[in-house]
């Protein structure tokens, strides 16, 4: 192998890059590691193989198959993490910063994982909502259904999160069933390349969902259709350069900006220096400096403070600053590494300059200072700074100027009008941070924090015991911001899912929505046999195979009995007088009777290939059952899930939805719910 390896791009099934062209230094040393490499993609290439080859093997599987393919994914990763964490030192991250970048990027595809197999359906279409009666007599309805797209998604990442920004975007197109080129930032890129050739040697990865382009993306955009997606992290002027690329605009190529903001952390004035919070503010704002190098597109760039504590929040972020040793992150003792170039130093040394015309050094800000270990006076390293704002109410300075760095502005606030006006001039960011102890202040600023903000994080005592965190964007929740902040959104669980699909409206018959949708929907036709569909293994079982129970009226008995089993004795049920006096005008049976006499009606109580109820969904009770009504169920097989599980005992399983429909003697609907079991295979 070279003394400097040539990084190389996965193009269409092949590694491609055998000539050297640009040369990558060590974060640490300045020591030259690697080289991009000079070899020309061939993009058109790239994009058909990704929309012929990719396509027909991701749409080969399931949502439920890509998604259990992701939970492999995920576990190959972190058997072989240790590899990653030795090139990833070269980035200059500490061990703490690798393991958000590693272990974080993992953990997304197992949370991705977990959301797809408990959330989406077999097969590769998504049936969203209910279906909407649209005449009177129920033979014509509307839904909406989610398709994968016919194109292919382009990732064009930041250089700060070289793995994490990788497969939080990949999880989710993966799921929707979408091949992705990835494009990460050149000066990071060669962990990204790492973390590909595992994915790739896996075996795991179907052929075609993922290719890597080091290096630039030449004319890759002005090649993109109306099928296919981009995404963008990185900064905001950068991203508007994408944005007004013409082939996007006039091919109305989706593209979702997550760019750098200047996000803020707002301490309460309801929080005293000797409050548990005081002191968790004062952490979090020194953790979201020094972590990454203060290379977070979510680090707190502005610090909040009321005017009666500016000084005391000064001293103790000041003193906690200055034990951040600094130097070498592979060296034990290090809590922070380096900028990721000596390019990004340059910068943030540059934006550092721009900010001292509208504020003042409170510590920091030199360029000579204590650094652990040998070689680390040629990195590009930056000391942690920390500024004083000459005058938050001023247009420009710290509101407009990021330096993607170790550097923060503190900011004096008169009240919390004054605090929120503050934080509104950043012009839209990823995340905020309220500490308080009082729910009223949360209850009054959230909101108005909200509508400049992707998320809002609210610190207190309680809260930090478990809390991630204000810089940590989570799978199940949003990333992303309105105005700077790029205006898209990543992630936010299975949401993040549906960027990646079209979504259309369809009409029809109940029955033609039904064969569209997989799933049974109420005046279609439904499949009654002499067999009982418990009886049914999950194979056999047909999507609207049903059974109309026979009846039962309702007796005061009945609600006696239930009522004291129960212990529920609601006026409603036992008090004539006061019932009469109610809309009902009588007494009414209890909700819960209703379900488990529909229950009895429809079970088939012997032993068969129902193993277990473990859910009820959508239930709503519609029309009172007073004494002396007679009921009915109708039990039909509305969605069936096969997620490749098995029992404790080994046995297959898949999970079936069951519609049902209670109804009484004049066929009005009482009671309407889905219930959810666990149904034996067959076949083993």
């Amino acid at each position: 192998m070279s003394e400097h390896p040539i990084l190389q791009s996965f193009i269409a099934g092949q590694w491609l890059g055998q000539q050297a062209k640009q040369p990558l230094y060590s974060a640490i040393n300045g020591e030259m590691i690697y080289q991009t490499h000079a070899d020309v993609i061939d993009f058109g290439q790239s994009i058909d193989f990704a929309k012929t080859k990719g396509r027909r093997s991701m749409l080969a599987m399931d949502f439920q198959a890509r998604a259990s393919c992701l939970r492999d994914l995920g576990k190959y990763i972190l058997e072989h993490k240790e590899s990653l964490y030795e090139v990833s030192a070269l980035t200059g991250a500490t061990r703490a910063d690798s393991w958000v970048d590693i272990e974080g990027g993992a953990g997304t595809l197992f949370a991705y994982a977990s959301m797809g197999r408990r959330e989406l359906p077999s097969g590769n279409l998504i049936h969203e909502g209910d279906a909407i009666p649209l005449g009177r007599e129920g033979h014509f309805y509307g839904s909406h259904v989610l398709v994968p797209r016919h194109g292919v998604a382009v990732h064009i990442n930041a250089f700060n999160f070289p793995i994490w920004g990788m497969l939080e975007k990949f999880a989710a197109n993966f799921i929707a069933g979408m091949p992705c080129i990835i494009k990460p930032a050149t000066s990071t890129s060669f962990l990204t390349e790492a973390c590909v050739r595992l994915l790739q040697q896996s075996g795991f990865l179907p052929e075609g969902s993922l290719q890597l382009v080091i290096g630039r993306t030449g004319d890759l955009l002005g090649r993109l259709d109306g099928q296919d997606i981009v995404t963008f992290t990185g900064s905001a002027a950068t991203a508007a350069k994408l944005r007004v690329t013409p082939n996007l605009i006039n091919n109305s190529v989706p593209f979702n900006a997550e760019a750098d903001s200047l996000n803020c952390a707002i301490l309460a004035p309801d929080v005293t220096v000797d409050s548990p919070e005081f002191d968790l503010f004062v952490k979090e704002v020194a953790r979201e400096m020094t972590a990454k190098a203060g290379q977070k597109c979510t680090a707190i760039r502005r610090v909040m403070v009321p005017e009666n504590h500016i000084e005391a929040v000064s001293e103790r972020l000041t003193a906690r600053l200055a034990k951040v040793s600094v130097g070498d992150p592979r060296i034990n003792e290090v809590r922070m590494g380096a900028l990721a170039s000596h390019d990004q130093q340059k910068d943030v040394l540059a934006q550092l300059g721009a900010l001292l015309e509208t504020s003042s050094v409170l510590c920091g800000g030199t360029d000579s200072f204590e650094l652990v270990g040998t070689g680390t006076d040629k990195g590009a390293f930056c000391q942690p700074t920390l500024l004083l704002s000459n005058n938050p109410d001023a247009e420009g300075g710290a509101h407009d100027i990021e330096a993607f760095g170790p550097i923060s502005t503190l900011m004096a606030y008169k009240d919390l009008d004054h605090a929120v006006s503050l934080a509104a001039r950043g012009k839209g960011s990823l995340v905020s941070t309220l500490v308080t102890k009082d729910p009223e202040v949360a209850a009054k600023v959230v909101p108005e924090l909200a509508v400049w903000n992707g998320r809002v994080h609210i610190l207190n005592e309680q809260a930090a015991k478990e809390s991630t965190g204000h810089g940590s964007p989570l799978p199940m929740l949003k990333h992303g911001g309105p105005g700077r902040a790029g205006g898209g959104e990543e992630l936010g669980g299975i949401r993040g899912v549906k960027h990646y699909m079209q979504r259309a409206a369809i009409q029809g018959s109940p029955t033609m929505l039904g064969a569209v949708t997989k799933e049974f929907v109420r005046g279609g036709q439904v499949i009654e046999t002499e067999v009982h569909p418990f009886r049914r293994y999950f194979e056999t079982l047909q999507i609207g195979e049903s059974l109309l129970t026979h009846r039962r009226t309702v007796t005061e008995a009945d609600i006696v009995n239930f009522g004291c089993l129960s212990g529920d004795h609601f006026y409603m049920h036992f008090d004539d007088i006061a019932a009469r006096e109610t809309q009902f005008e009588q007494r009414i049976a209890h909700g819960y009777f209703v379900l488990s006499a529909a229950a009895g009606l429809f079970v088939s109580p012997g032993e068969g290939p129902v193993l277990a109820n473990y859910g009820l969904d959508n239930l709503r009770f519609i029309t009172p059952v007073p004494i002396g009504d007679t009921i009915r169920a109708r039990l039909t097989c509305k969605r069936k899930i096969d997620q490749g599980k098995v029992s404790p005992k080994g046995e297959p399983q898949g999970v079936v939805v069951w519609d049902v429909q209670v109804t009484n003697q004049d066929d009005e609907l009482v009671a309407s719910y889905d219930i959810l079991t666990l149904v034996k295979k067959q076949s083993n």
